[in-house]
C-alpha cells in the first residue's frame, strides 16, 4: 500500500498518454503526470516517488521533493489567505493548507511559520499544523550524552532558542553557549548535552568531550600555519570575532589554545598568539 504523504518505490504498471500509471497496493492505481515520468520508463520499472493528494483529492505520484513530508517539521512561507485557512508554499506544486483552527494566531501572506506536516484523520488529507507542541515531547527521550541529533530552531527565547529534536522532542540551546548567529527555522545538527530529569533537553552545536577537543586543538594548529603562524586572537576577543575565524565557539578556542600552550606548539602573545 502507498504511504501518502511519503516517498514511496513503486511499479509501473500502465502508460497512458497522459503519464504512467503506478501500483498503489490497497490504495489503487496511482497517476504520476507526463512531467514527472522518466525518460524511456517502461512498464514493470520501479521508480521513487512521492505521493499526495491533488486538488480532487486523489493520489497522485511526483518526483518533486516537498520540503518536509508528514510526520515533519518544516518553516515556510505563506502564499495565500482564503477563507478555509492559509496555503504555505512546501515545494509541490499544491500548496499545504494550514486550516484556521490549526493556526497559534491567524497566519499572514509572505510570512513564515514553523508547521508540522500530518493527515486530518476526518478528511484524509495532508496538512499542517503551527500549534506544534501537541506533536512533540509524546515519548520519553532516549538520547545519551554526546548524540548528534537533527534540529529545526522554533523560536527564541530568554534562554536561548528552542529547537526540535529529530521530529519528536524539544531542546534548549542556551544563548551563552550559542558561538554562532542563528534564526527561526535553522537546521543542523547539534548534540546532546543533557537530559534532565523532568525530560527536559539541553543541547550543545559542537560535541562535548575529549575527542572534539583534539580536533579543535588541530583546528587551531591549521590555522595558525595557513596564516603564517599568527592569529590576533586571545581571551579580550569577541566570540563573533573567533567564530568568524575559526568556526569555533571561544570555549573551544580557550581549550584548544591551552592544549597548544601544554604541547609547547605555541606562545600566546598580547596581541594574539604565535606558533613556535
Amino acid at each position: 500500500m502507498a504511504e501518502l504523504g511519503k516517498y514511496n518505490t513503486l511499479k509501473v504498471i500502465e502508460l497512458v498518454d497522459f503519464g504512467a500509471y503506478l501500483d498503489g497496493g490497497e490504495t489503487g492505481k496511482i497517476l504520476m503526470p507526463n512531467r514527472y515520468v522518466p525518460e524511456g520508463c517502461e512498464i514493470d520499472d520501479e521508480v521513487d516517488v512521492f505521493v499526495y493528494l491533488d486538488s480532487e483529492d486523489r493520489p497522485v505520484a511526483t518526483t518533486e521533493k516537498p520540503f518536509a513530508t508528514v510526520g515533519e517539521f518544516a518553516f515556510l512561507k505563506v502564499v495565500s489567505v482564503t477563507q478555509v485557512g492559509a496555503f504555505l508554499d512546501w515545494g509541490l506544486a499544491k500548496d499545504l493548507l494550514v486550516p484556521f483552527r490549526e493556526q497559534k494566531m491567524r497566519m499572514e501572506t509572505d510570512r513564515w511559520y514553523v508547521v508540522h506536516i500530518y493527515i486530518d484523520v476526518e478528511t484524509n488529507r495532508i496538512v499542517g499544523s503551527a500549534k506544534i507542541d501537541k506533536f512533540l515531547d509524546n515519548v520519553p527521550p532516549e538520547y545519551n550524552v554526546g548524540d548528534e541529533v537533527d534540529i529545526l530552531v522554533s523560536s527564541k527565547s530568554d534562554l536561548g532558542y528552542n529547537a526540535i529534536i529529530n521530529n519528536l522532542h524539544t531542546g534548549v540551546l542556551y544563548q551563552n553557549e550559542t558561538f554562532k548567529p542563528l534564526r527561526v527555522g535553522h537546521k543542523s545538527k547539534a548534540y546532546i548535552k543533557k537530559v534532565r530529569d523532568d525530560d527536559k533537553i539541553d543541547l550543545l552545536l559542537e560535541k562535548p568531550g575529549h575527542k572534539k577537543l583534539d580536533d579543535i586543538a588541530q583546528t587551531v594548529y591549521d590555522a595558525l600555519v595557513k596564516a603564517n603562524g599568527f592569529l590576533p586572537l586571545g581571551d579580550k576577543s569577541a566570540p563573533e570575532t573567533i567564530y568568524h575565524i575559526l568556526g569555533m565557539s571561544k570555549k573551544n578556542f580557550k581549550k584548544a589554545i591551552g592544549t597548544l600552550y601544554r604541547l609547547q606548539k605555541i606562545v600566546i602573545e598580547d596581541d594574539g598568539v604565535r606558533l613556535l
